[in-house]
């Protein structure tokens, strides 16, 4: 038990340090290393069924539970949206032209002309702005639709974030990470209190998931949420169940935390949308 917790405070001060100046290959590296040591049974594709890949009993029901995937109607509605053609004529396939081939997997990325992370979400906004449409709210509804059915095209390519060497995306990314193992909220948790500390464990009735393969099958369909959610709309839930105020969806504090998030499961395959509880 001391060596656990030992090898726990380890990876995590590594992380929070940057692990000197070794950059994100070698976090990435040493945070999926943390994983198969505490999962060993669990092989990197594995992660990507969350916590069904650590729960025989819960990974039976939410088998069958997938076998009529409460999400596949949002897949079919994305489709649609996504092939409707905008009043200009054009369409989203003039912004993203190779989405037949998937694209979620390279997301977020580092846009070096605006000198952000891009996230897909961002990104069909910025679309739809270009061609004199309205913005989407980020959380919900038609977003997380269009991002289930650009999901679904990528199922199986593996999460490929890339962090260049530009200082200005480095510092993005070194932003991502330190929020994700910064405590906040009255109840002075991180991100990695739940997801790298206590995997596995119950907070009430729910079991833990690994940090590692999390954000491979975002746009969830969620039972408490009875709908559709992107990945961000799960960041300010997780805000405020700590009773820390949360950030605005695809602000750039949440952006930079999808960065480093997202870079973390690097290698895991795309298996979203999917089903959570």
């Amino acid at each position: 038990m001391q060596r656990r917790i030992a090898t726990i405070l380890g990876v995590c001060l590594a992380l929070m340090t940057g692990l000197a100046q070794a950059g994100p290959q070698k976090d990435i590296d040493a945070f999926q290393m943390f994983f198969k040591n505490q999962f060993p049974g669990v092989t990197l594709a594995g992660f990507g069924d969350g916590i069904y890949a650590i729960d025989d009993v819960r990974r039976d029901a939410w088998l069958n539970f997938e076998e009529f995937a409460p999400w596949e109607e949002d897949v079919e509605k994305g489709d649609k949206l996504f092939h409707t053609a905008f009043a200009n004529g054009k369409g989203y396939a003039d912004c993203f032209p190779n989405y037949k081939k998937g694209i979620r997997q390279d997301y977020p990325q580092w846009d070096a002309d605006r000198g952000e992370v891009m996230t897909l979400e961002w990104a069909i906004n910025l679309c739809r702005e270009a061609n004199g449409e309205k913005p989407l709210k980020y959380k919900k509804g038609a977003i997380a639709q269009l991002g289930a059915y650009l999901t679904s095209l990528s199922k199986g390519n593996k999460t490929n974030v890339v962090i260049p060497d530009d200082p200005r995306a480095l510092a993005a990314y070194e932003d991502g990470k330190r929020f994700y193992y910064s405590k906040r909220g009255q109840l002075n948790f991180s991100c990695a209190n739940c997801h790298v500390h206590s995997p596995g464990k119950l907070i009430r009735a729910n079991l833990l998931s690994p940090a590692l393969g999390q954000t491979s099958h975002f746009p969830v369909y969620r039972k408490k949420w009875k709908s559709l959610g992107t990945l961000q709309r799960r960041y300010g839930g997780c805000n405020k169940q700590v009773r820390a105020k949360p950030f605005k969806a695809q602000s750039r504090e949440y952006r930079n935390l999808e960065y480093f998030h997202t870079a973390m499961s690097n290698g895991v395959p795309i298996n979203g949308p999917a089903s959570r509880q």
